[in-house]
């Protein structure tokens, strides 16, 4: 038996704190994203609304430039 029970224990303890920080690393990156699509999902209701109420986006609503 090559391994003791101590350097078991160790390996264990390594392995726990790098999932421990990958976990951490996940989280930061879901929380980012959710934040993206909440507003994105926000962006695209402005949008829907605009669209529904029949506001034109964009150089459609300007004048010609001869007028």
């Amino acid at each position: 038996m090559a391994d003791t029970l101590a350097d078991t224990v160790t390996d264990l303890e390594i392995r726990v704190a790098y999932q421990d920080r990958a976990l951490a690393a996940l989280d930061e990156v879901l929380r980012t994203l959710y934040r993206k699509v909440d507003a994105l999902e926000q962006d695209l209701a402005e949008v829907r609304r605009n669209v529904e109420q029949g506001a034109l986006v964009g150089p459609a609503n300007d004048p010609p430039p001869h007028y």
